[in-house]
This record gives C-alpha cells, structure tokens and sequence, in this order.
C-alpha cells in the first residue's frame, strides 16, 4: 500500500501533516513560556537566570532536532524508494544516537560545566548564577526524556503520523504546564522548589512524553519495525543520517553562539536589556514554533517523493509552504507592533523593561516579513540533503551580521545615547539571509530538482 505522502493531494497532505505539528509546536512555545511566566514571579534576577540558560538548553536542542532531521530525511527517502531494510536500521540506529549518546554527553555538560558557564555571563550578580546552576543542571542532568522525544516523534512524523506525534507532544506540555506552579510556588502540599520546580517540572513532562511516544510507535507505527539489534551504533547509517544532522546542528548551535555573544554585549549596558531578549525569545517562539511545525511536515513529503522521484509533488510543497510561513511570519509582525507592552507584561514587566523592550519587539518584528521564506527554503535544503545550505544562511545571519552589528550599534547607540539602535541588526540580518536563501534555492533547483520528471518514473515513461 503507498504512503500518503506519495498520493494524496499536496494541499490535502500538508495540512493533514503539518497543522497537527503547528499546533504541537504552538503547545511546545507554551511548554517553554510557561517556565519563564512563573519564574518571572520569583524576582527578577531568577527570571534572568533562566533567560541565560537559554544557550545551554539551544545548543541540547540543536543536537537533538538536528539530529532528528537527519533521521527524517533518510527514514522518509528510503520508505519512498521502498527499503524498508534501511528504513528499519534509521528507526534503530536513531534511538542510539539520540536517548543514549546524546544523553550523555548533555548530562556530562549539565553535572560538571553549568557554574563556569553562568559564571562566564554573570558573575557579577552572584544570586543569578546560583539559580542558573540548579536550573540548567537538573534540565540537561535529566535530558533523556528531551532526546528520547525528539527520537520518536519524529519517527512518527517521517512516516506520516503527525497526528500521533502531536498528541504525544501535548501530553509531555500539559504535565508541564500543570506541574510548573504547583513545584515552584509548593501548592496542593508540594514542597516550594523555586526556580528548581520549573526545570522539575520540564523533565518530568519529557520523560513521560517520551515513554509514551515509544509505546506508540511499537503499537501503531507499522511502516517501521523497532528491533533491538538495530539499536546500536551503524557506521552506514550514521554517516547517512550526519551527513543532513550535523550542518543542521552547527547550524541550530550557531543560535547559541549568537544568544550567549547578545548576552555578552548587553548586559554590559544593562541587565535589563538582557532581560528584554529573554522575554523576546520567549514570546517570538509563538510565531516560530508554528514555522518550525510545518517545516517538519515538510521536510517528510519533500524527502519522501524525491526518493519517489516525482518533481511536481515536491515543488508544489515548497511553494505552498513557503506561502503559509511567510503569512503566518507578517500576522506574528503585526502582533508585536500593535501590542508590544501588553506581551512583555505576560511577566511582570517593570516600567523600567517596558521602556527598554517596547521600542525592542518593535524593531525585531521587522525581520520576521524576511524570515518566513528564508525559514521555509530551509526544509527543502535538509530534506535534499543540502543541510549545508540551511548551515552557511544562519552563520550568514546570525554570526556575519548580527552579533557584529549588534555589538557596533550598541556602542554607536550608547555614544549618541540611543540604545535601541542595538536591535536594528535584526532586520539587517535577515534581509542578507533571505538574499543568500533565494540564490542557493535557484541553483539547488537548476542542479537537482529541475532534472527529476514531473509526474515520477513510472508516469513519466
């Protein structure tokens, strides 16, 4: 029986597909607010502590999402080219690399790393690292729920399955969400954890998500087969899936880089600046959560009919996919520039942060209008196997352009005495990263998709 991904209308498809994981991922912008939202109850410095950890916990998420395209991409390929054999091996090969390796290593780094790094941002305010310490070591120290969940919701989507993948998702925020109060402020005879709770709380709702994500895939994913022998280190299909993960992780890894360098730049001015950015990453995730969502749809129907060989499929995907972003992108700009004050009131805002991110969200908002082609493109990079392409866009971003004009317009503006001229390296940014966006799809196009026959083999024949 042929996979949807390979019949059914692309209209049909991709909202079937990607409107379970938008509204996954809406829930996981929710799942990462909430933290925040009550934390910023606490005091200040406690909202800042978590705001710093927000480069730890990016860089765990770029290895895992990273790596989870690389699966994607190779599982979906190789089910449109009919092995099943190598799919199989990508399902196994994937649980090793993800719940166990990358676990690993992200408790070393949470255990023994977490004080040198908030010491490195913050050492001047000594109650911000020590909150920092407690929250980025229990989140990374317990991070096999994450890794497990990246692992088998996208076994779930590489083979259709959003809507499972979804449900498993919202399972794993509702536990969060419900837990995050109860743990940080001791209700309903909880011990009064603090900032400790919330990251309690993430792990707990990871690690559940993730024990029922298996369940579900061994009980109902029937186009893979989870075989204990094939869990377990496979040098074929490993280079296979790192050959699309890894430029995909430098490049979800360079957005920790980019957040640790703001970080650095602004609290030197004021910490309250910094503040404002953490407030920022958290609110803009409700607009590019969503992007993220269908990308990931995406990136299954485009892998899946470029095994299939079938041209039109694909580019009909990247077009109305490209669409559906860049809406979604221009109604998330005109939020942030009608009510900017009333999101950052979501936690607590002073007057003081008001003055400084009113103007800020305002600015930023300027590159989204850029950013949903540019974000979109990306999927059809990774699931051609040109994650290089995303890799060079977002160093071109965020490392060319907009931590150094940051830096320079933070010194330019304190000079003149205006210091949102920092935010304007946004919008700069992304219109380079667009431009670069535009110029690798026309050659990926000439080069590959253009050669494909529109209809698939057997049609075209």
């Amino acid at each position: 029986q042929e996979n949807k991904m390979g019949v059914l209308p692309v209209g049909k498809l991709l909202a079937g597909m990607a409107v379970p994981m938008m509204i996954s991922m809406l829930v996981q912008a929710l799942y990462n607010i909430v933290d925040s939202v009550f934390v910023s109850r606490l005091s200040e410095n406690a909202f800042n502590a978590v705001g710093l950890a927000f480069p730890l916990q990016s860089l765990m998420i770029a290895v895992g999402a990273g790596t989870a395209v690389g699966i994607n991409a190779l599982l979906s390929r190789s089910l449109g080219e009919k092995k099943q054999e190598m799919a199989d091996r990508a399902a196994g090969a994937g649980i090793f690399l993800l719940p166990i390796c990358s676990y690993l290593v992200f408790a070393f780094i949470g255990l023994f790393l977490s004080r040198p790094f908030f010491v490195a941002q913050a050492k001047a305010v000594p109650e911000i690292v020590e909150y920092g310490v407690q929250y980025t070591r229990i989140c990374l120290g317990l991070s096999v729920g994450i890794f497990s969940q990246f692992c088998f919701e996208r076994l779930l989507q590489s083979t259709g399955r959003t809507s499972l993948a979804m449900c498993t998702q919202l399972l794993g925020a509702i536990i969060n969400i419900v837990m995050d109060p109860i743990l940080i402020f001791g209700l309903c005879g909880a011990p009064r954890m603090g900032v400790a709770g919330a990251a309690v709380a993430t792990v707990v709702g990871q690690i559940v998500a993730a024990i029922v994500g298996l369940i579900v895939n061994i009980k109902c994913n029937h186009d893979i087969h989870i075989r204990r022998e094939n869990i377990r280190w496979d040098p074929i299909v490993a280079k296979e899936i790192y050959r699309v993960g890894i430029p995909s992780i430098i490049m979800q890894s360079i957005s920790s880089v980019m957040t640790f360098g703001m970080n650095k730049i602004l609290f030197v001015f004021t910490p309250t600046a910094t503040a404002v950015f953490g407030a920022y990453f958290k609110i803009q995730s409700f607009v590019f959560m969503p992007i993220f969502g269908l990308n990931n749809g995406v990136v299954s129907i485009i892998a899946y009919n470029y095994g299939a060989q079938h041209r039109r499929r694909m580019t009909e995907t990247i077009k109305r996919s490209t669409i559906y972003a860049s809406c979604i992108m221009l109604l998330g700009m005109s939020i942030f520039l009608s009510i900017p004050g009333t999101l950052l009131k979501i936690f607590d805002a002073t007057d003081t942060l008001l003055a400084v991110g009113v103007p800020a969200l305002r600015i930023i908002s300027l590159s989204f209008c850029m950013a949903g082609a540019s974000i979109a493109l990306t999927s059809a990079f990774q699931a051609l196997g040109k994650s290089l392409y995303s890799m060079i866009i977002s160093i071109i971003r965020q490392l060319v352009f907009l931590v150094p004009l940051a830096y320079i317009l933070a010194r330019y503006g304190a000079g003149i005495g205006n210091n949102d001229l920092v935010w304007w390296s946004y919008p700069i940014a992304e219109i380079a990263a667009l431009t670069v966006s535009l110029l690798f799809f026309r050659h990926m196009y000439k080069t590959l998709i253009a050669k494909l026959p529109e209809h698939g083999p057997a049609i075209s024949e």
